[in-house]
């Protein structure tokens, strides 16, 4: 394997960003995977974008940073231009509502066509890293992480069993509890089952729940409940492929983040919101929330919520040479409980794994070369 590149002047590695796909989260993932490649290439290293779930899978490249100047050839690349290789590279616009599920079945047909023989699987096979900026769906569900591991392409992030485990929310919840780590009361509701189950009507006669679906990521259809009628109204609208409804008791308490590479907890994040829930539109509405890095918390609280992270971390099988990020919310105890661990976290400039990472001293590029260096060191 080629030496890991620390700068424009050094030498570099073969880096595929992997980006896009089949989820709900299709445009935080193109935006993720735009900002790790400009990274990449700012690192030294020679970078393709590609998004097998799209007609052309090539996005980008190969494109390289030669002494300051761009190189590049194929499909979408910025060979030539003054500003460097990663002018080719522009941001992408993260919309307050997910891609419609309608298009999700074309575009994973098209994700499974590209990821498993032709052209964009033996430019894989070339690579000498992938680097996953997929988010949701088949991108963090273990399926992708499945069929590199046949293909015995390294990538970055959790492998196959971790992400599946993580991903599943009642499952993983079950084992965060085995493990120490304080989960709320929850129910899982298969929605085709008809009238809302007893255990479900129980958690809500004490009070407003939260119900979302039990696999999907980015706070995606999460809602908060008062009545019955708004409950059926909601699992009306899961679709029954997602595994049905995840109720939970509302935690009106305080809501923190913590990022975890290798072993290393970052900083603690505090997420205020302007709005009731941290959902989809309220993580990428411009001033919905505020995140503060440090947390504005006592130092015992702050290490309490990182040996938390780092606990739920290995419970799930997700290991030193990888990294995610676990999401708390308090009750009205002040106490926390886990909602989620993350097993490959938002990476856009905004997300909160970068900012923990503001926090920790880093800069963007800095994030992304240490978990280049996690996948193939270690």
């Amino acid at each position: 394997m080629k030496p890991v590149g620390e700068g424009p002047q050094g030498p570099g590695m073969r880096v595929v960003v992997l980006c896009g796909g089949e989820s709900s989260e299709r445009d935080v993932s193109l935006a993720s995977g735009h900002a790790v490649a400009r990274a990449l290439l700012e690192r030294g290293h020679e970078v393709v974008l590609v998004d097998p779930a799209a007609e052309v899978p090539v996005l980008a490249g190969p494109l390289r940073e030669v002494a300051g100047a761009a190189a590049g050839t194929g499909a979408g690349t910025a060979a030539g231009s003054d500003a460097g290789a990663g002018a080719g590279l522009g941001g992408v616009a993260v919309g307050t509502e997910p891609p419609p599920p309608a298009d999700r079945p074309r575009l994973r047909s098209r994700m499974h066509a590209a990821l498993t023989g032709g052209p964009v699987l033996e430019l894989l096979r070339g690579a000498d890293l992938v680097f996953l900026a997929l988010h949701g769906g088949w991108g963090e569900d273990g399926h992708v992480q499945a069929l590199l591991e046949v293909a015995g392409v390294p990538f970055t992030g959790a492998d196959s069993a971790a992400c599946a485990a993580a991903w599943h929310k009642e499952r993983a919840q079950a084992v965060l509890g085995a493990a120490g780590v304080p989960v709320a009361e929850r129910v899982l509701w298969r929605s085709a089952a008809g009238e809302v189950p007893q255990e479900v009507r129980r958690l809500l006669a004490a009070g407003p729940v939260v119900a979302k679906p039990v696999a999907d990521g980015s706070s995606v259809s999460v809602h908060r409940i008062d009545s019955p009628a708004r409950l059926e109204q909601v699992a009306a609208e899961v679709p029954l492929s997602e595994g049905g409804l995840l109720v939970e008791p509302f935690l009106p308490g305080r809501e923190f983040t913590v990022g975890v590479l290798g072993e290393r907890p970052l900083p603690v994040v505090e997420i205020e919101l302007t709005t009731p829930m941290f959902d989809y539109a309220a993580k990428y509405q411009p001033g919905a929330v505020a995140e503060v890095c440090p947390a504005r918390v006592p130092e015992a609280f702050a290490s309490r919520l990182q040996e938390l992270a780092v606990r739920a971390h290995r419970a799930l099988g997700i290991g030193a040479g990888t990294y995610a990020r676990t999401d708390f919310r308090c009750g009205a105890d002040g106490e926390p409980r886990c909602l989620e661990v993350n097993a490959l976290p938002g990476l856009t400039p905004g997300s909160l794994l970068p900012r923990a990472a503001t926090g920790a001293g880093w800069s963007y590029p800095d994030l992304i070369q240490r978990i280049v260096d996690l996948a193939t060191t270690g």
